[in-house]
C-alpha cells in the first residue's frame, strides 16, 4: 500500500457522517507505518474499545469504513480464525467487526478479523501470533497476499452494495 495522508484518510470514509469523520482518532503514526508490507490500514480506536477503521486501496480510489467490535465473552479460551487473512487466535484475538452499509437502509455487514487489523503483518511473519497461529499451506506468500486482497475487497463491496 502506498503511504496515505490523514486528509486522504477522512475522505475515503464512505459509512460514516461528516461529523463522524471528522471526530474520528486517526493514528497518529502514520509516517512510521510500514507501508511497504500493508495491504490495507486498519487500526483499532484506542480511545473507545469498540471501534476500529478500516482504509484500503479499491480500483483507483480509498475506501474507509468505520466498524464496530462485537463486545467479548468473558472467559473464553478457543481459538478463531480472521476471515480476511486465515490467521488464527486465541482469546480475543479475533472479533466479529460489523459496517454501516451505505444507503442509509440501517443494515450492517460483519466478519469475523483481528481485533487489531495486523492481517498484514501476520501474514508476512512481520507480527507473531505465537504457535499454531497460520496454518501450512501450499500457498506462495504472493498467493496469500492476494487472497486477503480479495477477501478486503469483497468485504468492502459488501458495505457500499
Amino acid at each position: 500500500m502506498r503511504p496515505i495522508s490523514e486528509g486522504e484518510i477522512r475522505a475515503s470514509f464512505v459509512n460514516c457522517t461528516k461529523g463522524e469523520v471528522k471526530r474520528l482518532a486517526i493514528p497518529r503514526d502514520l509516517d512510521a507505518r510500514p507501508w511497504d508490507d500493508l495491504d490495507f490500514l486498519g487500526w483499532p480506536d484506542l480511545s473507545s474499545p469498540g471501534r476500529a477503521y478500516l482504509v484500503a486501496e479499491h480500483g483507483d480510489r480509498l475506501v474507509g469504513v468505520a466498524l464496530r467490535r462485537a463486545t467479548p465473552h468473558a472467559g473464553h479460551a478457543r481459538r478463531s480464525m480472521c476471515s480476511l487473512c486465515l490467521t488464527t487466535h486465541t482469546g480475543d484475538g479475533v472479533s466479529l467487526m460489523t459496517a454501516r452499509r451505505t444507503g442509509g437502509d440501517g443494515n450492517s455487514v460483519g466478519a469475523y478479523m483481528c481485533t487489531d487489523l495486523a492481517c498484514s503483518l501476520y501474514l508476512r511473519g512481520k507480527k507473531d501470533v505465537g504457535p499454531g497461529g497460520r496454518m501450512p499451506e501450499s500457498l506462495t506468500l504472493e498467493e496469500k497476499i492476494d487472497r486477503t486482497a480479495v477477501n478486503v475487497i469483497e468485504f468492502l463491496q459488501k458495505v457500499t452494495q
